[in-house]
């Protein structure tokens, strides 16, 4: 019969462990959701403003604002140096809340920067007959591309900070929880940014107030989202942090070398399949990210308040998915079956929003994106689930960094491909719902791709593979 590891406070009747280190609380969990929160509404942000003002309004081409918003997934390879900073060297006595906080800071003061340095592009490319290479626009071009590259080193190190904390205040028996209830979290910021957005954006813009408005939504959210991050991590770490009785020189998983973690990795051609299975998956999920608010206010006539708020129609099918997948659906499915089916839903819902351009009704859109991200929610949560099955105990760490690397640099391919798509379909096709469905339609082709990599990805085999890897590493450790 299985026993408790933590006993009642006689004073408080809050659960201790039994080095007197409290058990976090559920009210505690939710305060550190607002974090994520914070992030998704800094997404909104980039990815729900700034590329339809760089694409519509300033007519900056797709192909080169899905490249510099593309640049924060790029340059997400630094969270694994991140990662053993704040392991290694704490920072004003904190080893993870100090780092969350700095990294809020700059990416807040960067994401304001950003803004003031694409009003300056928009002035010196200021060109009657379109889009013209010149000694400023580029110049500009590499000062937006920088500052952007910051914003997302910013993100890279607050939020893999944030990971740790995570890690370090939660067991295994209430990790799932934690992880499930601030991850949620992202959802709900999704939906917060896009109606603060809309409500401090002009209902019509104009030559004259689009700049001030767009100043004053890059003062307002990035000071929110800031504050957020202070109130969500303040006095967590101090209080509930295990790290420093967890991690000892001896059991840390960094002890592991490159060459060694490289041929744990490449042990199981297993690896491989599910590896590229999560590269096409997100980058047919994300490829329209750059793309949407642009398609609804050219194609659909939407001002850019509306346009932004169409993310909480996104989002709110997400959380739905989220909450009925998990417990319902992956239960008596299976997770290859669920993540198989959400891969088909996936690319119905993609056709559906490039088939929505063609009757030019909102409401169309609105559904599309409803059933978006139902499918969205769907599909993420089963690869997620999937995705552990696919990770092993002794060095979850390895694997963990390696999916998500390929989720963060395939999310930014995405975007890339996505304005390329968007570009090309504009030169060669004779009108813009073409375009833009053009990028849809190649969305739903890459889904059905992914679901024959999926097909081939074998658990058990993988699982056999990797713990002979790791043995072997072992036995040549101790020789």
């Amino acid at each position: 019969m299985a026993t408790s590891n933590f006993l009642p406070d006689p004073e408080s009747g809050q659960s201790i462990r039994p080095d007197s280190v409290p058990r976090v609380n559920i009210p505690t969990v939710f305060r550190l959701g607002l974090f994520q929160m914070g992030l998704s509404m800094m997404s909104i942000l980039t990815l729900g403003v700034l590329n339809r003002v760089m694409i519509q309004e300033i007519a900056i081409p797709a192909t080169l604002v899905a490249l510099v918003l593309a640049l924060p997934a790029f340059v997400s390879p630094s969270r694994i140096w991140f990662g053993q900073i704040s392991d290694a060297k704490p920072l004003w006595g904190y080893h993870r809340t100090a780092y969350v906080w700095l990294g809020a800071a700059v990416f807040a003061i960067a994401a304001f920067l950003a803004v003031q340095v694409m009003w300056q592009l928009n002035a010196v490319a200021d060109n009657p007959t379109g889009w013209v290479w010149t000694t400023q626009t580029i110049g500009w071009t590499a000062v937006l591309s920088l500052v952007f590259a910051i914003y997302g080193l910013a993100i890279c190190a607050s939020g893999t900070a944030f990971a740790a904390l995570l890690v370090d205040i939660s067991e295994e028996d209430n990790r799932s929880q934690v992880v499930g209830i601030v991850w949620s979290m992202l959802m709900v910021g999704i939906i917060v940014g896009a109606i603060i957005s809309s409500k401090l954006l002009p209902s019509e813009v104009t030559t004259v107030n689009l700049q001030p408005a767009i100043n004053r939504l890059f003062i307002i959210v990035p000071a929110i989202v800031f504050g957020l991050s202070i109130v969500a991590t303040f006095s967590v770490e101090k209080k509930y942090s295990q790290y420093t009785k967890r991690s000892t020189l001896a059991n840390r998983e960094d002890s592991i070398t490159l060459g060694a973690a490289w041929k744990i990795l490449t042990a199981s051609p297993q690896t491989g399949l599910f590896f590229t299975f999560l590269v096409v998956m997100t980058i047919s999920l994300f490829m329209q990210d750059a793309v949407l608010e642009p398609y609804a206010g050219q194609v659909f006539k939407m001002p850019l308040a509306e346009s932004t708020r169409l993310n909480v129609f996104y989002g709110v099918g997400i959380l739905i998915a989220y909450g009925v997948t998990g417990f319902f659906v992956v239960p008596r499915l299976g997770k290859r079956r669920t993540a198989r089916l959400g891969c088909v839903l996936v690319a119905f819902a993609a056709l559906l929003l490039g088939a929505s351009g063609f009757s030019a009704n909102p409401a169309f859109l609105k559904l599309g994106l409803v059933l978006f991200g139902l499918a969205t929610g769907f599909l993420t949560t089963a690869a997620i689930s999937l995705m552990l099955d696919l990770t092993v105990a002794e060095t979850a760490g390895t694997f963990i960094g390696a999916w998500g690397l390929a989720q963060s640099l395939a999310r930014g391919l995405a975007v890339v491909i996505g304005g390329a798509i968007l570009d090309a379909g504009k030169k060669t096709l004779p009108t813009l719902e073409l375009a833009y469905g053009l990028v849809f339609l190649l969305e739903a082709v890459g889904m059905v791709l992914s679901i024959w990599f999926l097909n081939r990805v074998n658990v058990t085999e993988f699982q056999s593979n990797t713990k002979q890897a790791i043995a072997s590493v072992l036995e040549s450790d101790l020789d």
